[in-house]
């Protein structure tokens, strides 16, 4: 990885950062699988900043100090992503049926969370990198399987690593719409 780019925990400073920077990939990377009005209404519900996460520590936060491309950033922050140890399979802070009950490493999977890459900084192997971090630190936890509610946009990263899918899921919206997203599953 590129000595510009530190990945690191990302702390509850961070998420006044964390809040644009997950719109501004969203608005980005995503226009090609979703709807204006899908990715309107996504947003803060399904798509979004999970801080539950940042308590747990495990999600992770891509600084980019002085890039050479003097590419954009959101308060210096290129990417950010994680994994959960809970119940909850995808959604930020407002999604509705949260359950925030702690899962089981001997028998359930390990949740891959809540990727998002500043367009100027996408293609680049940031995602690629925040995936081995958290799965290295799920199973340094005794985890085994994860799995992930993909969006359709993430769905070839996650196949390129070894996630299988299995079904396709549509998330209400609250104009009447669906976002589909995939869940994915690794066994390792």
């Amino acid at each position: 990885m590129p000595p510009y780019l530190h990945y690191r925990l990302a702390t509850p400073d961070d998420i006044p950062h964390l809040k644009p920077l997950i719109e501004a990939s969203i608005c980005g990377l995503q226009t090609n699988d979703y709807s204006p009005s899908q990715i309107d209404q996504a947003i803060g519900t399904w798509l979004g900043l999970d801080t539950q996460l940042i308590a747990d520590q495990t999600y992770f936060a891509v600084e980019a100090r002085q890039s050479p491309d003097h590419l954009p950033t959101i308060g210096g922050l290129a990417a950010c992503g994680g994994w959960s140890r809970r119940k909850t399979p995808y959604g930020s802070d407002h999604r509705p049926n949260r359950d925030d009950s702690f899962l089981n490493p001997a028998s359930d999977a390990a949740k891959i969370r809540a990727f998002f890459v500043h367009p100027a900084w996408a293609r680049r192997g940031i995602g690629t990198r925040i995936l081995q971090l958290c799965e290295q630190a799920a199973q340094a936890e005794g985890f085994t399987r994860f799995e992930m509610g993909a969006t359709l946009t993430g769905i070839p990263l996650y196949r390129r690593h070894g996630y299988v899918e299995h079904e396709r899921i549509d998330l209400p919206l609250a104009n009447g719409e669906f976002l589909p997203i995939v869940k994915m599953t690794k066994q390792i």
